[in-house]
């Protein structure tokens, strides 16, 4: 058999890192992807790197009830792609994705698949996975996407210890490919396409917004400043986070929680303010309608955004109730 690579792509952290580069925040509704173009390109780069063939393409995503959507299902038939669903849980937040990654690598390195393994992905939870894979004498090499530093986004240290190498997907194919949707620019219509205005800002690096918490979602935008609001008692108490054996996180006497304010409301602010610029009046009267519920990706978001603010794996659930209700208090304010 000849020798190949093999791609094994976490799409919730390259739709996420690389929606953080366009946008300054996680949420994949902002914007839109090309992913004939993206998978080209992540082939691209491991073909160049490896000085192999690629073999084929494993592309991990979440579905309702492991059902593909219209979208999956198109990415599926892409040349060499192989769709690998989990689920969401009952939060929104994936299942199964990463058992699904971590069995194939050990069990492509057993059968030989290949000889190198990229995996796309920065999650510590495949550490033990790629360790078990390089068992059987394969390489595994870990690609991430770049930060507007140019360094690689919400990859783990273990997993980096971990892998036989670290690379970073050159930017100027992840910015051709994911570009920021503005929908204020595009025709006020509720069938408006999810695609990039035409006078669309060049693709690259957000810049950071700005921090005081005194700063509405369109003063954010608008890079205004304004009186700071009144805030309420705050309470007291130690936030504990859980540990990676999934113990529940507490919340212990002596801890101002109210202390996470200045970080967590920037996070909420470049939330909203990416919803509010790519979502179509449906999906607003959608919101507002559901309330207090959050939809999915936007929940989705402000956690994965929190988490990397707060430098924590696991966000305690005070945390994030304070970013639901927070998300509310600001979307009123704009």
């Amino acid at each position: 058999m000849r020798s190949t690579c093999c791609l094994y792509i976490d799409t919730g952290y390259l739709l996420a890192s690389a929606a953080t580069r366009a946008t300054g925040t996680s949420l994949r509704n902002g914007i839109h992807v090309q992913y004939g173009s993206l998978v080209k390109a992540l082939i691209s780069t491991a073909e160049n790197l490896s000085g192999l063939p690629v073999l084929r393409v494993y592309w991990y995503d979440s579905a309702t009830n492991g059902v593909p959507s219209h979208l999956q299902e198109r990415i599926g038939e892409l040349s060499k792609v192989k769709l690998r669903l989990g689920r969401f849980g009952y939060n929104g937040e994936q299942k199964g994705v990463d058992l699904r990654i971590g069995l194939d690598l050990v069990t492509h390195a057993r059968n030989n698949a290949s000889d190198v393994f990229f995996l796309v992905s920065g999650d510590d939870d495949l550490t033990e996975a790629v360790e078990e894979a390089q068992v059987h004498g394969v390489q595994v090499v870990v690609l991430g996407v770049p930060n507007a530093q140019g360094k690689p986004h919400g990859v783990n240290k273990h997993l980096i210890r971990a892998a036989d190498d670290l690379h970073t997907i050159d930017a100027e194919l992840i910015d051709d490919a994911v570009v920021k949707i503005d929908r204020q620019a595009m025709p006020d219509s509720p069938c408006a396409p999810a695609a990039p205005a035409v006078d669309a800002p060049k693709p690259g690096p957000h810049p950071a917004a700005p921090k005081p918490s005194s700063l509405t979602p369109l003063d954010v935008a608008n890079h205004r400043v304004v009186q700071p609001p009144t805030t309420a008692p705050k309470q007291t108490g130690v936030l504990a986070y859980s540990s990676s054996t999934g113990s529940n996180g507490h919340v212990m006497p002596g801890y101002d929680v109210d202390a996470q304010d200045d970080m967590i409301e920037p996070v909420v602010d470049r939330v909203l303010i990416s919803f509010l610029e790519s979502a179509s009046p449906v999906e607003r009267q959608d919101l507002l309608t559901a309330r207090p519920s959050i939809p999915r990706d936007v929940d989705r978001a402000l956690l994965i955004d929190a988490s990397e603010a707060l430098d924590v794996d696991d966000l305690d659930e005070t945390v994030r109730h304070r970013l639901r209700a927070k998300f509310w208090e600001r979307y009123d304010a704009q």
